[in-house]
């Protein structure tokens, strides 16, 4: 975790970083290498992209579903490439770099191969409709594997946007142990963004899964990554003229995998203040302005703070609150880095808040999330001793093809084991912190009001968005 890079340990945050990192081999799809080290997924997938006549083999499974929808998977892999690029020694320090960039890697080399063309990029295998009535294990799918792409006749500059951010993201985490797969990601990404991204920048998503705000924050979040992937200033004019036309987004609310708005604004921002834009003269500092006025809101020093739960927890809805706990955790704690590098701070609406201010409250986020809260439970799956069990997860809540090969039925998956009375035969060390949801998935209306004890009665793994 972040803030064990910045030694600061009330928790075991470094047994938080090593398991976190484990999620991302429970989720994958394909063949897997003789290095797995979650032992209770098989082979699956193996025909993705059949009925299109490409391979899209590979990739990882969106939460607990068996659907690879590209989206919030490119979010994913954009959100674990930029903790490896601005936290890069640390993660080497922990000896969890390799871990971090298999797990990068494991999501670059299925989006290059969903990149089938120049202007063909597939976004999406299976669909909800048919994978959600069903509760099978990865290895037994026999729900229908139907490839969706964007092209010239289906646009999609929401998906070529956050999929040309994860390229370039990636390809500065790899720049230093693997130059060549760098260089061919760069490739990949300012391809995906010049034709598919700004030839096609009027029209929305054309898959079946789309994004549901606009796709302006994707325009930006890509033109952003590119532009620190490749020092091309044509991107720098794009967010320039973005700036002028009002188009960045003004203060957010919430960082997520459906928008990105404000990662934007924080990328920019850490270009300013590490002098890489010092030849606009402040033209872009609009960026940084807006960052940090979200910032001031996450640490309660602004002038339209976000809620937080009884017990202090940032708070946002109850639906999969910690997603958006996480990702704001994340932007906290890596503008404390730029922060201190420039040795500057911020002028809060309450305040002058230091760099160590913003690592003090991101920890008691992390802190709650591990269990210091009134629940004492950690939310971290297989965090601690007392964690949810429960957890809304295929492949977690069915016995291993491994112990049971017997296939599991659709139907047969809700009789024998989603309506089980007990906890899920399979445990990854971790599923994973950021996106385990807090709330009774039966009482989605559940208001801000009730107690943190409450919140607690069965689980949801939501893996739509980010990396801490």
């Amino acid at each position: 975790m972040c803030l064990w890079f910045h030694g600061v340990a009330s928790v075991d945050y470094k047994t938080a970083l090593v398991n976190s990192l484990l999620y991302y081999e429970a989720q994958r799809s394909g063949s897997l290498p003789t290095n797995q080290r979650v032992q209770w997924r098989g082979n699956s997938g193996l025909k993705d992209g059949k009925d299109a006549g490409v391979d899209l083999v590979g990739g990882y499974y969106d939460a607990g579903d068996n659907v690879k929808f590209g989206f919030p998977m490119a979010f994913t892999i954009t959100m674990l490439s930029w903790g490896v690029v601005d936290f890069y020694g640390r993660f080497s320090e922990t000896d969890q770099l390799s871990n971090a960039l298999e797990a990068i890697k494991w999501g670059t080399d299925y989006l290059m191969k969903a990149h089938t063309q120049s202007d063909v990029l597939y976004g999406q295998v299976g669909d909800g409709d048919s994978d959600h009535p069903c509760w099978q294990r990865p290895e037994d799918m026999t729900t229908p594997r139907t490839a969706f792409k964007i092209d010239k006749e289906h646009p999609g500059a929401d998906l070529a946007g956050e999929t040309a951010a994860a390229l370039a993201a990636a390809s500065i985490a790899f720049n230093a142990t693997d130059p060549a797969y760098a260089s061919q990601l760069r490739e990949h990404a300012v391809q995906v963004c010049h034709t598919l991204q700004l030839q096609l920048h009027l029209l929305y998503c054309s898959l079946k899964t789309v994004s549901w705000f606009d796709m302006q924050d994707e325009l930006l979040w890509g033109a952003a990554w590119l532009f620190r992937a490749t020092h091309n200033r044509d991107y720098v004019d794009f967010l320039d003229d973005a700036l002028n036309s009002g188009g960045i987004g003004g203060t957010r609310t919430v960082f997520s995998w459906d928008d990105k708005y404000l990662g934007s604004q924080v990328v920019v921002a850490k270009l300013i203040l590490d002098g890489t834009f010092a030849d606009q003269q402040g033209k872009l500092d609009g960026y940084k302005d807006r960052a940090e006025e979200f910032i001031c809101s996450c640490i309660q020093k602004g002038s339209n703070n976000i809620k937080r739960t009884p017990g202090g927890l940032l708070w946002w809805q109850p639906w999969n609150n910690l997603q958006y706990t996480t990702a704001a955790t994340f932007v906290v704690t890596v503008y404390s880095d730029f922060l201190a590098a420039a040795k500057a701070s911020i002028k809060c609406p309450g305040g002058v808040v230091q760099p160590s201010d913003l690592i003090a409250f991101a920890q008691t986020q992390v802190d709650y999330i591990l269990g210091v809260n009134p629940k004492k439970m950690s939310y971290m799956v297989g965090f601690g001793t007392n964690y949810p069990s429960q957890i809304h997860h295929r492949a977690a809540s069915i016995v291993s093809i491994k112990k049971d090969p017997t296939p599991v039925t659709c139907q047969g998956g809700f009789d024998s084991w989603f309506n089980k009375n007990g906890p899920n035969p399979n445990v990854v060390e971790t599923i994973k912190t950021l996106l385990t949801n807090v709330i009774d998935w039966k009482k989605e209306g559940m208001s801000f009001t009730a107690t943190d004890n409450s919140l607690l009665e069965k689980w949801e793994i939501w893996n739509h968005c980010c990396y801490l």
